[in-house]
């Protein structure tokens, strides 16, 4: 993504902002559905690899998984690209176990598995946006899946015979990445520091959390508040440059005078560019304050999908991370439907640094960078484009038209300095 398009789509989303203020979950005073991308694509998935229904890298799309049985997606892949699909199932209303969920796969034309992933609802067998992601690695010293042509992408629930009979609505994104200019390390980083960071101190400010990956809204370094009701999922994103280290924690406020306790009630989970689940915490609640918080992460890098350890590999490329909170439904049995407060808190540390430089572009493209307009609002990173991107940032504060105009005005420096070569991160 250029520096001028990165602007445009900051302008964009401002609008959008003033346009339609707040959380579609305040405005109804009662916990919001899953908000899917409004410019997904419908598809049907097919119950066999020859009916199977292609998936284009970069584009959204909405389909429904029934309770039995296995969905079908085709992949068409070059030999230079790994490629990432993620699968988000929102189950509806009716009850779930803790070992339900969905089981998503790659796999070659013969039906080798490249990968697979399962996302389960846990303990607190409260409903949720549930997702699991796969993955097809390109390696020259790799044995399978590694030739060009078709793959598939399988979906299922985890557990059919103990799950609600009613069709789940999926949303499906794939995404490509191609391989550097040049090789660079093939082993993960040896050592990082591990230790958990002090959580971000002072006072939150208010900040209305998304429904969806689609809407997720935009947070950089800082404390931000919002209020959640049981049965609830709120998702924010944070832009997460190479090099960078994001430590985030969920603090649930007190409900008064009731008692009782909900297990696993607060849930906090970390997704990546692509969507895939970096590492997710739960903590129960007992009607006082509580947090919970994420395990200690390595700096964004590269090498780091070389290391063993899932969670470390997760952290493989800058972009937009993901943060999802949950509140279980089962919350409002003891302590109420609330609201309950909420505060995240998001720490980033480390600098900047510049990218593997791909040989080609991702789908989508700009995936796998952090706008300048959002750099701008993430200490530490740098970047000769921050004070413009700081002034596109600026205008959340101000009026619909006026948001507009500096946005265009912003625009237009920044692509006269691109005619005189200045071009965005990670740009060719």
């Amino acid at each position: 993504m250029t520096a001028v398009s990165a602007v445009l789509a900051t302008t964009a989303a401002l609008f959008t902002t003033a346009v339609l203020p707040g959380s579609t979950a305040s405005a109804a005073g009662a916990p919001a559905g899953y908000a899917f991308d409004g410019d997904a694509r419908r598809v049907e998935g097919a119950s066999g690899p020859s009916d199977a229904v292609p998936l284009e890298p970069g584009v959204t799309y909405r389909s429904s998984l029934p309770r039995d049985g296995t969905l079908y997606y085709r992949l068409d892949l070059d030999a230079a690209s790994d490629a990432y699909v993620a699968v988000t199932a929102v189950p509806g209303t009716g009850e779930v176990t803790a070992v339900d969920g969905i089981r998503v796969s790659v796999q070659d034309a013969d039906g080798t598995s490249c990968s697979s992933d399962s996302a389960t609802f846990g303990a607190a067998r409260s409903p949720r946006p549930v997702t699991a992601w796969a993955v097809r690695e390109t390696d020259p010293g790799g044995t399978r899946c590694q030739e060009p042509g078709t793959y598939y992408v399988t979906v299922e629930r985890s557990r059919p015979e103990d799950s609600p009979p009613q069709d789940w609505d999926l949303e499906l994104s794939a995404v490509t990445e191609p391989r550097p200019r040049e090789a660079g390390a093939s082993e993960a980083p040896e050592s990082w520091d591990s230790a958990s960071p002090e959580p971000v101190a002072g006072e939150a400010e208010r900040r209305a959390g998304g429904d969806g990956f689609a809407d997720a809204t935009p947070v950089g370094p800082g404390a931000w508040r919002d209020d959640i009701r049981p049965g609830q999922t709120l998702f924010y994103r944070v832009p997460v440059d190479w090099g960078r280290r994001l430590h985030a924690t969920a603090e649930l406020g007190g409900s008064g005078d009731r008692s009782g306790y909900a297990t696993a009630a607060l849930r906090l989970a970390l997704h990546n560019p692509v969507r895939g689940e970096v590492d997710d915490a739960a903590k129960g609640y007992t009607g006082r304050e509580t947090a919970v918080g994420l395990a200690p992460l390595p700096p964004v890098a590269y090498a780091n999908r070389y290391a063993a350890d899932g969670q470390v590999a997760a952290m493989r490329f800058a972009g937009a991370y993901y943060l999802v909170v949950h509140l279980a439904a089962q919350v409002a049995d003891d302590f109420g439907e609330g609201p309950f407060a909420l505060t995240l808190r998001v720490r980033l540390e480390g600098a900047s640094r510049t990218g593997p430089g791909y040989a080609g572009e991702p789908r989508p493209r700009g995936v796998f960078e952090v706008p300048v307009t959002e750099r701008a609002a993430a200490p530490g990173g740098g970047g000769a484009d921050d004070d413009l991107a700081l002034k596109a940032v600026a205008v959340g504060g101000i009026g619909t038209g006026s948001a507009l105009l500096l946005g265009l005005g912003v625009w237009t420096a920044v692509a006269r300095r691109g005619a005189r070569g200045v071009r965005g991160p990670g740009g060719a």
